[in-house]
């Protein structure tokens, strides 16, 4: 990957967090875990996660909704050539390796005791 587009990834990533933080309900905690963009930079998926978990739904829901707003933010805030479209998703790998880290202690719980 080319140094240029990783470094539009990493301020796309830190802009949408902070539009996400000063827009988003108090109700859910929303945290922005990762962004990749298209090779042409026309489109980048935004990878969250969300705390209560049972706000997942709620809050993937008011994200997309929020584009066009994340879309008018970036372009007051980010010099790109190119503003993309953004797409924003519930971030599975993160979950995973949450629910493995879980998993983890509790098998280590009664070794350690």
């Amino acid at each position: 990957m080319a140094h240029h587009q990783e470094k539009e990834e990493v301020l796309l990533k830190e802009l949408i967090a902070q539009f996400l933080n000063l827009e988003a309900s108090t109700k859910s905690v929303i945290t922005v875990t990762d962004c990749s963009m298209s090779s042409d930079s026309k489109k980048a998926t935004i990878y969250i996660t969300v705390l209560p978990e049972n706000m997942e739904k709620e809050a993937l829901n008011f994200a997309k909704r929020q584009r066009p707003a994340m879309r008018d933010f970036l372009k007051q805030r980010a010099r790109l050539k190119t503003l993309p479209f953004i797409e924003v998703e519930i971030d599975q790998g993160e979950k995973n390796r949450q629910r493995i880290e879980g998993l983890l202690k509790t098998i280590e719980e009664p070794y350690l005791g």
